[in-house]
């Protein structure tokens, strides 16, 4: 039996688009300027509007979630409902689950809010593997990248609970640089265009558009995860600190997603487990005003974009390397080049000198 929670009563963080309301009568002034300001600026939080699709979205009491054809949601795998949960895997080894939409989402610009919560009775780094949230082309398939095939197609947003990389050095007796090593669990995402592999042995690292850690395990408040995808930029946020605050995980632009995928929640254990738990996915539909051009300009792209892309990925894993340079790389780095610049230089007057003495005689 599920351990009960105390999910019922929890309080949804607030969406970086919702606004605290206030009596007009008294406030009329100030809503006159807002709007006023609003209509002004295009990029403005005030011009995005958001609704609730409830066709694409998973909460309780779950009623739309089974094997049947007329349900939106399917289970896969090991995956259970609950009344407070839908469970993807228990705390049990080599398990994996799964609950995908049987809907494509064809929504140019989307937010979705993932209620979740990962438990169970593994110490730290004595757990595992983590879950995952999809927009993909395929649906309903195993596979090894947390319960998901390889080499998919699309957007995978991944809990990853268990350092594959830390441990995998540990035997080998290497330890992490400053600029390499993770805390986690961490959250990453990736875009795959149908070719491309999770790297299982190093997380995911190379394949990764960004991150950030989040200690997500076994904390007694809820825990959000926070995907949003409007004007071709990805933003992840999260809340897991109790606080009912978003914090930023990563913010990419010139990402390309075709319409007409599928979202999904999958989670997977191997010699190690936890409990991996969705209580809810709530997509919201955003409304961004845009100018006429801007429309037109979109509905051109939209149609040349059939296989998900990030812009400049090569250029964004360079600009990540060079940041995670640690104060210690750089003054090695510094002192190294130092060194060798005052080599060359006695070894030129060495070279002069030589030179200088040769010179002399030849007058003598």
């Amino acid at each position: 039996m599920a351990a009960t929670s105390s999910s019922d009563n929890y309080l949804e963080p607030r969406s970086p688009f919702r606004r605290k309301t206030m009596s007009f009568k008294s406030y009329w002034p100030f809503a006159f300027l807002i709007f006023a300001s609003s209509r002004c600026s295009p990029d403005d939080d005030h011009e995005m509007e958001e609704f609730l699709k409830r066709e694409y979205s998973l909460s309780k009491p779950y009623q739309g979630v089974g094997s049947l054809g007329s349900s939106h949601w399917e289970l896969m795998g090991d995956a259970m409902v609950t009344t407070d949960q839908v469970r993807l895997t228990p705390d049990k080894q080599s398990r994996q689950g799964a609950v995908w939409s049987r809907l494509p989402c064809h929504l140019t610009d989307w937010e979705m809010q993932v209620h979740f919560k990962i438990h169970g009775q593994g110490k730290k780094n004595l757990n595992g593997d983590g879950l995952a949230i999809w927009y993909t082309k395929e649906r309903v398939q195993k596979g090894p990248v947390f319960g998901n095939i390889d080499n998919f197609t699309g957007l995978g947003v991944f809990v990853d609970t268990y350092p594959n990389e830390e441990k995998h050095l540990e035997a080998q007796k290497k330890r992490y640089t400053p600029r390499t090593q993770r805390i986690f669990p961490f959250v990453l995402a990736m875009v795959g265009n149908g070719s491309i592999s999770y790297d299982h042995e190093r997380d995911g690292r190379p394949t990764e558009v960004g991150g950030c850690s989040a200690m997500v395990r076994n904390l007694k408040h809820d825990t959000f995860l926070f995907i949003r995808y409007v004007r071709r930029r990805l933003t992840v946020m999260i809340d897991i600190d109790g606080q009912h605050e978003w914090r930023d995980c990563l913010d990419i632009p010139g990402v390309r997603l075709p319409q007409g995928y599928y979202f999904g929640a999958t989670a997977v254990t191997g010699d190690l487990s936890d409990n991996h738990d969705i209580i809810s996915l709530k997509l919201y539909q955003l409304t961004v005003l845009r100018s006429p051009k801007e429309e037109e300009e979109e509905e051109e792209d939209e149609e040349e974009i059939t296989i998900p892309s990030v812009d400049n990925f090569e250029l964004l894993k360079l600009g990540e390397s060079e940041e995670g340079m640690s104060g210690i790389s750089i003054f090695f780095t510094a002192l190294l080049s130092m060194l060798g610049f005052i080599f060359l230089i006695v070894i030129g007057l060495v070279v002069y000198g030589h030179w200088n003495d040769s010179r002399r005689k030849r007058f003598y």
